[in-house]
């Protein structure tokens, strides 16, 4: 590993090239719930304790869609490696009607468990407080799947860029609007949690338009996304989408329910617990993002050099020697500087002691998570 062949550094290089924007787009999704974490924790432990109890829940479809969404970076990738734009306009478009059921559903499925929120172990006072942002956070799992089928089917084009920045600016607008929402700045009503979730719904379906505005609006795109968004879903198209990214989304899935199941145990014993929880939850989350945009660079450079299996060896090598200097490093900042991370969400000391233990756990499980 230490020894890399000449094409392996090479691929190294282009890895690091088309991982960094990767990388920071995916965490732009997952900055939108830290600026919830670190700004409704000024309003009070138990406001963040609600939030915790609430996004517990959500991480669970949002990283299920994140899985099986990869399969647009798959086969957009491989049909740009074999210059076939029809089929990346199929994909694009079918693959948008797939991330509107698959929001909708989750959706659903979230208001169908609403009246079981009480039955799941929290603290009664934490349960109800976070019933209304609990509401309109699922609800953002529509535009939060549709952005992320967009952004992968622009990041398998090489054009990881754009989508970056619109993505870094939405967090720069759910930053205000949390500003204007949780403290009532500016003139707009003090709505303290509630206010939070607003702002991440806004700020989900903005990055929504405005990727599609783009889409519309380059021209060096035209060829590779769809002219007519509504035309009538391929059915067959969709299936075979699902069938390929569905064991990426199981994968995925599994994982996260241990930290939600984990999330929910923890409720038992109070506030702050949930808290801190959340807090190392938030953390490992952002961590996670690295080795998860490292896979997506992989899967795009794999789908570009479709059928030489000398260079998709050398891509390889190249992903687990990045894979593993990131995990590494990320697990060596838990472990040891857990109590800075821990400071950046929030100052009470009880519980940033706490957060602090658990980045200890989280940072043992950094390697293997990569």
């Amino acid at each position: 590993m230490l020894h890399q062949s000449p094409m392996t550094v090479r691929e190294i290089k282009s890895i690091i090239a088309l991982a960094i924007p990767l990388v920071i787009g995916q965490l732009g999704q997952m900055l939108l719930g830290v600026f919830d974490t670190i700004m409704v924790g000024k309003v009070g432990i138990l406001d963040l304790a609600a939030l915790s109890f609430a996004n517990s829940l959500f991480i669970i479809p949002f990283v299920f869609a994140i899985g099986i969404l990869t399969c647009i970076s798959i086969r957009t990738s491989t049909a740009r490696g074999q210059k076939n734009q029809a089929e990346a306009r199929s994909i694009c478009r079918n693959g948008f009607y797939l991330s509107t059921i698959i929001g909708t559903v989750f959706f659903l499925v979230a208001l169908a468990a609403f009246p079981f929120l009480h039955s799941m172990g929290q603290p009664d006072d934490v349960a109800t407080r976070s019933e209304g942002y609990y509401l309109i956070v699922m609800a953002s799992l529509i535009p939060c799947a549709m952005s992320l089928l967009l952004k992968n089917h622009a990041d398998a084009l090489d054009r990881p860029w754009p989508a970056f920045w619109i993505f870094m600016g939405g967090v720069a607008l759910n930053i205000l609007l949390n500003a204007a929402l949780i403290f009532g700045q500016w003139g707009f009503p003090k709505m303290g949690l509630e206010g939070a979730a607003i702002a991440t719904l806004v700020a989900r379906w903005v990055i929504v338009v405005a990727m599609l505005l783009w889409f519309r609006f380059d021209r060096s795109l035209h060829p590779w996304t769809p002219t007519h968004w509504f035309k009538k879903p391929d059915w067959s198209e969709m299936r075979s989408l699902t069938n390929l990214g569905l064991p990426a989304g199981l994968q995925t899935l599994a994982e996260v329910s241990t930290f939600a199941a984990a999330g929910l145990i923890i409720g038992a014993f109070g506030a702050e617990a949930i808290a801190s929880h959340q807090i190392a939850l938030q953390s490992s989350g952002m961590a996670f993002m690295i080795p998860l945009g490292i896979s997506m660079a992989l899967t795009v450079r794999i789908g570009e050099v479709h059928g030489d299996h000398t260079r998709q060896r050398s891509i390889v090598k190249a992903g687990w020697f990045l894979t593993i200097l990131c995990s590494c490093t990320t697990a060596a900042i838990f472990i040891f500087a857990g109590n800075f991370v821990a400071s950046l969400f929030i100052d009470i000391p009880e519980i940033i002691t706490l957060a602090a233990s658990l980045l200890i756990v989280s940072g043992v499980f950094q390697i293997v998570d990569g």
